[in-house]
């Protein structure tokens, strides 16, 4: 991407979903799916190529949730209600949605009942659903925990929106806890995949191995799960 110039700031694109030239476009194919004219809560990562599209969430006035950088602060919420329209834009990027968003404990998750479609970035992804993120596994924690909570699952439609040169052809290796998704929406195209897998029911912890307790939000959940379980 970067030796042909179809990637945009920030840059260089290593080690980051990487933003990209056509996001709109790919964002305009996004809003033909049907999944989203029926989704009226929608979760969609913090990433710069996704911008547009938690821009029109917001626009459509449905339920914006979005993840904190490496979930340091669990998720946020925004709803276009509380939002003067003058700054939808600038919710719908990062510094943006931490700043006008309410952050959500496990509890306030738990009463949204149920999210209808997430938009995921993705590094490479392929036509059985197979998505390979930044490596960081933070796309799938996110995930996880939803999933934990029954608000997503197998059901759940999940789009990524990416540059043309990003779909491979060759299967990609895929972790127990990795997510396959439904629909890759890139500038020129839209493809519905053949999900080769199932997606994990929640939270796998046996793999965590402790990493729950550097993050708030799943030891929170942890805690949450095992009064539930007394």
């Amino acid at each position: 991407m970067e030796e042909r110039n179809i990637a945009r700031f920030p840059r260089p694109v290593y080690g980051r979903i990487p933003n990209f030239a056509g996001a709109e476009k790919a964002a305009i194919r996004t809003l033909q799916l049907r999944e989203w004219e029926k989704a009226e809560v929608v979760k969609i990562n913090p990433d710069s190529p996704q911008a547009p599209l938690r821009q029109r969430v917001l626009e459509d006035r449905k339920l914006l949730v979005v993840p904190s950088p490496r979930l340091t602060s669990g998720f946020v919420l925004l709803d276009p209600r509380t939002i003067p329209e003058t700054l939808i834009k600038t919710a719908s990027r990062l510094h943006g949605a931490l700043k006008l968003g309410k952050y959500i404990t496990i509890r306030e998750l738990r009463q949204l009942e149920r999210i209808d479609l997430i938009v995921e970035g993705s590094v490479a992804v392929n036509r059985w659903g197979e998505r390979l993120g930044k490596g960081s596994g933070y796309g799938e924690l996110e995930y996880a925990i939803l999933a934990s909570l029954g608000l997503v699952g197998n059901h759940t439609p999940i789009v990524t929106t990416v540059h043309d040169v990003q779909v491979v052809n060759e299967r990609l290796p895929q972790d127990p806890w990795d997510v396959p998704i439904d629909f890759i929406c890139t500038p020129t195209k839209t493809i519905q995949c053949e999900r080769a897998s199932k997606r994990p029911r929640g939270l796998l912890w046996e793999c965590l191995k402790g990493r729950e307790r550097e993050i708030p939000i799943v030891e929170e959940l942890r805690k949450e799960l095992s009064k539930q379980t007394r």
